[in-house]
């Protein structure tokens, strides 16, 4: 990072944290640990290395401008490759090595295996994409926050989207078997069936990482399908639904916000073109999205990727929380969390007191000449 790019950034981190610890709270060691995980290698590596980069942005102008109270933050990196089996074992490394915040994790299923580690160490952890409803609805993980809305909103977007607006009136649903996966499916069934417009033609999982997918393709075939509402990530979409144009199937292709990627489009190429997905609003006019964009660019030479402005967004909550309530104690962030508003390039947000960011929502996306656009 240049000197001018330096000073740059020490000038906007001084007026994004409080330089005032509060009396009695401060912080336990000289530097602020915070733990980043996520997928960093494997198929889904460009969910969770944007959210690295954010984290070392952001991190890098704190610490230019003095550090938190004057603490400066160091980042564990730990690659969890998004299963919950590894996510685990990232947990108890990051306890052990001190963390004291969390940024992370990136799926669902593995952030789910992780958080009683965390939550057994008293450790804030905030997600720019684990999207589960139960992880902040079911009251099992009060350390547990999030940078972008639940599946069950999205659910609902996609649905209404599908019935709505195209007018179809069969809907084939078809899912991974994983927690995000799964969820997301079962919540756009019983939207499906409530909405009384329209039928569930087919119910079904696929298990991630086949080669050949023409089985479940042919089963929403039979089923006289118009649309496939898909729940999962890019590596299984991108096969089904390049085996959909290989079988002819004459139905529409609509997933969520773990599709809702540019390496789904590289994948699957022109097969990709006219499919829909639901992903975070477009912020891009938001000046502080277009300082974070610009940042990356500067830092890294290239374009963020997915969930990066969620990760930003993150990022900055969970360092103004610390910084708030001079200290990394799980209550006192809390606090801070749902009383301290914080501009982000989503917008300003707070949380509730759950757990979930108010200010957030997601939009509809389809693949035009090979890029993601918003339909407004």
């Amino acid at each position: 990072m240049n000197f001018t790019l330096r000073k740059k950034f020490a000038a906007v981190a001084a007026g994004l944290l409080l330089t005032v610890a509060l009396p009695g709270a401060g912080f336990a060691a000289d530097t602020i640990k915070i733990g980043v995980a996520g997928p960093h290698s494997g198929d889904l590596a460009s969910y969770g290395l944007p959210t690295v980069n954010a984290a070392k942005i952001i991190a890098d102008k704190i610490n230019a401008g003095g550090g938190i109270n004057g603490k400066m933050i160091e980042l564990l990196v730990e690659d969890t490759v998004c299963k919950p089996e590894v996510a685990t074992n990232t947990a108890t490394k990051l306890v052990s090595d001190g963390a004291q915040m969390i940024l992370g994790g990136i799926c669902s299923g593995s952030t789910k295996a992780a958080l009683p580690i965390f939550l057994n160490a008293g450790i804030l952890v905030m997600s720019p994409s684990a999207t589960n409803p139960p992880l902040t609805q079911s009251g099992e993980y009060p350390n547990f926050h999030r940078t972008i809305a639940p599946d069950d909103a999205q659910a609902k977007l996609v649905v209404d989207f599908a019935i709505g607006k195209m007018g179809y009136t069969k809907i084939a649903v078809i899912h991974d078997k994983g927690d995000y996966g799964k969820g997301f499916a079962e919540f756009a069934k019983q939207f499906v069936e409530a909405s009384g417009k329209a039928e569930v033609t087919l119910f079904e999982g696929v298990t991630p990482g086949q080669v050949d997918y023409s089985a479940i393709v042919q089963k929403v075939k039979q089923s006289g399908a118009e649309t496939v509402i898909f729940g999962g990530y890019h590596p299984e979409a991108s096969k089904i639904i390049t085996m959909m144009k290989k079988k002819r199937l004459d139905a529409t292709f609509i997933s969520d916000d773990g599709v809702k990627d540019q390496t789904f489009v590289k994948v699957a190429q022109e097969n990709a073109e006219g499919a829909y997905a639901s992903g975070p609003k477009d912020t891009s006019n938001n000046p502080l999205s277009k300082q974070a964009v610009q940042e990356h660019k500067d830092t890294f030479g290239s374009d963020p990727g997915a969930f990066y402005e969620n990760a930003y967004a993150a990022m900055l909550a969970i360092t103004n929380a610390a910084a708030k309530a001079g200290s990394t104690d799980l209550e006192a962030l809390k606090k801070a969390l749902q009383t301290e508003p914080v501009e982000t390039p989503l917008g300003p947000i707070t949380f509730d007191e759950r757990g979930d960011a108010i200010g957030v929502g997601f939009s509809i996306y389809q693949v035009q000449n090979g890029q993601w656009v918003e339909l407004k």
